[in-house]
This record gives structure tokens, C-alpha cells and sequence, in this order.
């Protein structure tokens, strides 16, 4: 039974606490905080279903809150017309352990995910982004789109991939969003940012690292998968989200068999800043930390109200 002062939130309510810019600041505040000991963030446990999806069970603890997340990732789930995610985010005082909220665990996963992608815009690019093209068509590539739309206005979005029927969907139905949208059956050579969120298990993009573009590689979170091909990784610098997390989880990075001396935590960033002179891949894998912050964000959002 659910104590009478404890918020239940569902997916509008929760992604009405999630403002990008926040999100941003929070995890930023979230790096510094896991490399030093403040958040401790033990690597996810996956646990497969015996008919086809993984459980994901990622727990994180600050001396201000923990959090449980339990998502299910279910990757047929589109051919049944139903999110490829659910789950609940639980969120905890850190010095009572006190229930606090749960918040809808597929919302908290879409908005932090793309945030951590607009982290790496806001570290990674030299000059804010005029065009980003997205390769995919699910949630994460709305919630990405979202996320521009609310940081960079002012940026064109084309969505791309290898179905441009589902592309051109894609824009119909969100062409009030707030941003110049179109789509494309490929990705248009005056991107100066790439973000794939596809559930690819073979990479696609192939194409020689550039200068000025920045490559964000989202959609594979286990080895079995990867969107960025060894071409464009040999001539990058590499960035990750979480260098734990990466070294068993970015498929992209495994199948090309990088060496790991070559590869920064996206704090690293944070702190000391980055060479724009040559060209940058960011991959993300996601980690239990990123959630508390957005819990972060969720919980002062609430409190101000």
C-alpha cells in the first residue's frame, strides 16, 4: 500500500518535471558527482525474458536521494503497436530511505537519454548546432527532437533512416513541435550533428570522420549491436557517457575493437574542455546516475510548486 504523501506520476506528469535545460545542469552536476565517489552507480543488470526483451534493473544512491530503476526493453514491441519500453523509476529520501515518488520509467528513460545526447551538444560542438539530422523514428527519436526543439529552436531536424515511409510519418504527425522538421531517405551532407537512435545490430554509418560534424551514437546498449562503423571511430576522438558502463555495453566500440587509452568520459569534457580541430564521436550507454539526476530535477521541480 502507497503511503497517502507519495507521488505516483505518469507520463505527462512526469515529463512536465523534466526541463532540458535542468536536465543539463544536473548532469553535469551528476559527472563530477560519480567520478568522485558522491553517487554510486553500480553497472545494470540485464536479465533476458524467455519470449524476447530484458529487464534492466539499475540502482543509484547520493547522500540527497536514491533511486530504483526497473525498465523492460522489449524490441518487437513496435510490431505489436506498443512502446518498446516500460518501466517505473522509484525514488527514495538518502537519509531516511523514505519513499519520495515513482516516476513513469519511460519517460524518465526517452527525456534523460536525450539529454545526455544534449550534454554532449553543449560540450562537444564549438557553436550551437544548425542542423541535426536523427536517424530512427521511435521514442527516442521524439524525444530527441523535443530536445532540440526546447535547446536549439532555431536548428533544422531531418529524420532519416532506411524506411523514408516511416520517416515522412514521422514529420506529418510531429510538425507542430516546434522546430524546421523534414525527412530524408538520406543524411543530408550539411548536418553538423548526427544522432543515431536505432536498434541497429550491424553498423550503418559509415562515413569518414569529419570535422564539425558531431556523431552521437545512442541506440545500441548492448555488444550485440551497433550503429557507428570501425571507419568512422578510427579517425574520431572518442567520448562516452559512463566508462564503465561502455566497456561491456557499447556494442558500436566492442565490434570495432578500439583501444580503450583513446576513449573520455564525457566529464572529462565537463571539466577541462575539448579540440574541436578534430572530428568527435560521443556514444551513450546510459547509466543508473543520470537517472538520479533527472530524479534531481523531477524532485526541485516538485518543491518549487
Amino acid at each position: 500500500m502507497t503511503s497517502p504523501s507519495l507521488h505516483v506520476l505518469d507520463a505527462d506528469a512526469t515529463s512536465n518535471l523534466l526541463d532540458y535545460a535542468d536536465m543539463i545542469s544536473d548532469l553535469k552536476q551528476a559527472c563530477m558527482d560519480l567520478e568522485e565517489g558522491r553517487i554510486q552507480a553500480p553497472e545494470r543488470q540485464m536479465v533476458e525474458f524467455p519470449g524476447g526483451g530484458t529487464m534492466l534493473s539499475m540502482p543509484a544512491t547520493a547522500r540527497d536521494i536514491g533511486i530504483h530503476k526497473l525498465v523492460n526493453v522489449m524490441r518487437d514491441n513496435p510490431a505489436r503497436n506498443l512502446p518498446t519500453i516500460h518501466g517505473v523509476v522509484a525514488v527514495y529520501d538518502g537519509i531516511t530511505g523514505a519513499e519520495r515518488c515513482i516516476l513513469h520509467g519511460q519517460t524518465i528513460t526517452a527525456r534523460r537519454t536525450a539529454a545526455v545526447s544534449m550534454l554532449g551538444l553543449d560540450m562537444l560542438l564549438p557553436r550551437p548546432p544548425r542542423h541535426v539530422a536523427i536517424v530512427g523514428y521511435g521514442t527516442q527519436a521524439l524525444s530527441h527532437t523535443q530536445a532540440v526543439a526546447r535547446l536549439y529552436p532555431d536548428a533544422r531536424v531531418t529524420i532519416t533512416g532506411r524506411n523514408l515511409s516511416r520517416a515522412d510519418h514521422f514529420v506529418e504527425k510531429n510538425k507542430d513541435i516546434g522546430v524546421k522538421l523534414a525527412a530524408a531517405a538520406r543524411i543530408p551532407e550539411d548536418a553538423d550533428v548526427v544522432i543515431t537512435v536505432t536498434t541497429s545490430s550491424t553498423a550503418f554509418y559509415e562515413q569518414t570522420a569529419t570535422t564539425g560534424r558531431l556523431i552521437v551514437a545512442v541506440g545500441a546498449f548492448r555488444p550485440d549491436m551497433a550503429e557507428i562503423s570501425a571507419q568512422t571511430l578510427d579517425g574520431s576522438q572518442l567520448y562516452v557517457d559512463d566508462m564503465v558502463g561502455a566497456r561491456t555495453e557499447a556494442g558500436d566500440l566492442l565490434q570495432a575493437s578500439i583501444d580503450w587509452t583513446r576513449v573520455r568520459g564525457i566529464v572529462d569534457a565537463v571539466r577541462h574542455g575539448v579540440d574541436f580541430d578534430r572530428p568527435i564521436v560521443y556514444k551513450t550507454v546510459g547509466c543508473a546516475a543520470w537517472d538520479l539526476a533527472a530524479a534531481r530535477t523531477a524532485l526541485n521541480c516538485l518543491q518549487a510548486r
